[in-house]
């Protein structure tokens, strides 16, 4: 793993961010060139060309290097110790903006480009490392001076100039919606992301060069100007050749299997094993690809408690089921009330989604010497998807015979297949609204947005998507900001020198699950059909035929550590002076924690997200 940061113009914030960088990423290392700072933690990150006057910083994983080797015609006896940041220098050298067309695999990076003046950084196509970027003032006028970017918007904010004021429509949203607009920025009105599958073309405005013998490219800067330029257009991708479905199945499962084992080097891994379809695949695929190179299967880890006497044993059953199979390791973690209230204590405007589990199994996975953790997060929103839109584009098209088939395979109450169909396309958010009734909650959450701040603010929001047929829904989800949890994920594993890979996001993957047909996912034979299918074979079928998504016994684990956690956390609360507390309801916020601690953690999301904004 690695960090990196950067400076177009400036000359003080280097070396502020570089502190700022987690340390266990690895050593500094910096690189001048002209008005372009380049700086990295981790070694391999930093490659420069001097005859091209191209330098390069990133922290990537690249995949399937040998095709971009032959593209570029790197001779044989270079490639072994050729890096990834090398590669992708050499990409850019060759085609420019457009090289992250040609990349596949997990990456942020930024290249200067001396002779053109100019910075493009980029991320990949589902933004797996976060990139942000910011403009710092030029000290004493007011004006920008310089562009800086950097793995972390910590980073960015420790570099003078850049300032911390709060971006309050954003901040309005993460208070009061479950849907706030995070794309493209943070709380934080300066500090803005790269978006995922685009790059960021910064071409820096000269000021007087700096005596009779300085060149333009060692010309000072006095400001930038900024172009994003898209890389990666999944609605473009073509439909795939008509199949049978062993055929797509098979082509699949290869495609999975090869993206597992793009994503084991570097280890030692770790898997994530809940007992669901996506984190057993990856499991099965990482344990299988581990003893064909000679290597031990790898640990996996489960957010399920400790088996107890008496304990209902269908999740332990699915997990077990894996381990047993593949003859691997399982550790099972739920987090305590000191894991709770330690995820809360932490600054949300940084990383607020994090699970409460995850510290428990990074810290496992951390003393066992676990550098590299698979998880199938991510998976459900395209490529294991469970084919929502399908039955709202029969309905909408009049083929009711076909539906009335898949309903009668689905075997369900008549108010689910309805709530899955009509319903949706009316209203889309009332089918949420009617389980939160049928669970015992009041249709309406209840925030804690101060009524002021409400009242003055327009929060940025993610409009809710219409499910009107599969492939429009898959596009949905992998454009509006849902897949950002990998950037928590990122900076909370960070902190213990592990780094996240996901390969049910892997480019080639999702390229092919958009190209299918829907009968692939909503299927008569089932929902998830492509993954099932494909798997049928290879899990063990109470996994693979599973058609029960709930998860009582880690759920409850979870909800009796929150409960426990609450009056600690309201005592700390209510004792401190948060700076942030003119933006909460604090006073509505400690009576509900306190009234019913149970209560509010079975409906945890509005206060987490209140106690995640404050600083206390």
């Amino acid at each position: 793993m690695s960090a990196i940061c950067g400076t177009l113009g400036g000359t003080e914030a280097l070396d502020a961010m570089l502190n700022a960088l987690p340390s266990v990423a690895g050593e500094r290392a910096a690189h001048t060139a002209g008005p372009a700072r380049l700086g990295c933690r981790g070694q391999t990150a930093l490659a420069f060309d001097q005859d091209a006057a191209l330098a390069c910083v990133a922290d990537a994983r690249l995949d399937d290097r040998s095709a971009v080797m032959d593209a570029l015609g790197v001779p044989p006896p270079q490639r072994a110790d050729l890096t990834d940041a090398e590669l992708i220098l050499r990409a850019f050298g060759r085609w420019r903006e457009a090289c992250p067309r040609h990349l596949l695999g997990d990456y942020a990076f930024a290249v200067w480009d001396r002779p053109r003046r100019a910075l493009f950084c980029a991320r990949d196509h589902v933004g797996s490392r976060p990139l942000y970027y910011a403009t710092a003032a030029r000290a004493g006028r007011g004006e920008d001076a310089a562009f800086l970017f950097a793995s972390t918007a910590k980073a960015l904010l420790a570099a003078p100039g850049v300032s911390a004021c709060l971006d309050e429509s954003v901040v309005a949203a993460r208070l009061a919606s479950p849907r706030p607009d995070t794309r493209t920025r943070t709380c934080y009105r300066t500090v803005r992301k790269v978006p995922a599958g685009h790059g960021l073309l910064v071409k820096a405005v000269a000021a007087q060069p700096l005596g009779n013998g300085a060149s333009a490219n060692d010309a000072s800067v006095s400001g930038t100007r900024r172009r994003l330029v898209r890389h990666w257009r999944p609605e473009e991708v073509p439909a795939a050749k008509p199949a049978a479905d062993d055929d797509y199945a098979e082509q699949f499962f290869a495609l999975l299997e090869q993206a597992v084992g793009d994503r084991l080097a570097g280890g030692p891994v770790g898997v994530h094993l809940s007992g669901g379809l996506d984190s057993s695949s990856i499991a099965v695929h990482a344990a299988r690809a581990l003893r064909h190179r000679g290597l031990a299967p790898p640990p996996a880890f489960s957010w399920l408690p400790p088996l107890a006497t008496g304990v209902p044993k269908h999740e332990y059953a699915l997990v077990d089921a894996v381990g047993k199979q593949e003859r691997l390791d399982v550790f099972h973690g739920a987090p305590d009330a000191e894991d709770v209230a330690d995820v809360l204590r932490r600054d949300g405007t940084f990383a607020s989604d994090a699970p409460f589990a995850e510290p428990v199994t990074l810290r496992r996975a951390a003393a066992m010497g676990v550098r590299v953790l698979l998880s199938g997060a991510g998976g459900d929103d395209c490529v294991s998807f469970n084919g929502r839109g399908h039955w709202e584009r029969l309905l909408l098209r009049g083929r009711w015979r076909a539906l009335a088939a898949e309903w009668r395979t689905e075997q369900r109450a008549a108010w689910r297949l309805l709530a899955h169909t009509v319903i949706p396309l009316a209203h889309p958010a009332l089918p949420m609204a009617i389980g939160r009734w049928r669970g015992g909650r009041a249709v309406r959450r209840r925030w804690f947005i101060a009524p002021g701040f409400a009242r003055r603010t327009t929060p940025r929001v993610v409009p809710m998507t219409r499910t009107l047929n599969v492939r429009r829904t898959q596009l949905a989800f992998l454009q509006d900001g849902r897949l950002d949890f990998q950037e928590h994920w990122q900076a909370l594993g960070s902190e213990y020198g592990i780094e996240y890979r996901f390969p049910l996001l892997d480019r080639r993957l999702v390229e092919f699950a958009l190209s299918l047909p829907p009968n692939q996912f909503r299927h008569p034979g089932g929902d998830r059909w492509l993954m099932r299918h494909a798997h049928r074979n290879t899990l063990p079928p109470t996994v693979c035929w599973n058609r029960r998504k709930a998860d009582p016994i880690r759920a409850g684990a979870l909800v009796r550590a929150i409960a426990a956690a609450l009056p600690t956390v309201a005592d700390e609360l209510e004792g401190a002076s948060s700076s942030r507390a003119a933006y909460v309801d604090v006073p509505a916020l400690l009576a509900h924690l306190r009234e019913d601690p149970l209560a509010a953690a079975r409906h945890f999301a509005p206060a987490r997200a209140a106690l995640s904004f404050l600083d206390f």
